[in-house]
């Protein structure tokens, strides 16, 4: 987790959940944030937003990555 965020700040646990039980999921353990949903390859803004979480999902829906705060 970046330093000035606050709450937890990554999901491992949510590698191969689906996408949208992650953002369920996210938002609730960290009420602070925006969890997004985003298919793998979806061009994004790489600033860094201490109330944003992507989660990277495949074409099944599937979480790819660790979803982090960021």
């Amino acid at each position: 987790m970046a330093s000035g965020c606050m709450r937890k700040g990554m999901w491992l646990e949510l590698i191969g959940s689906d996408g949208n039980i992650a953002k369920a999921t996210i938002e609730r353990q960290n009420p602070l944030v925006i969890a997004i949903v985003l298919l793998e390859g979806t061009p994004v803004s790489r600033d860094f937003k201490c109330n944003r979480v992507i989660i990277w999902v495949n074409t099944l829906g599937k979480v790819t990555r660790v979803p982090v705060v960021g």
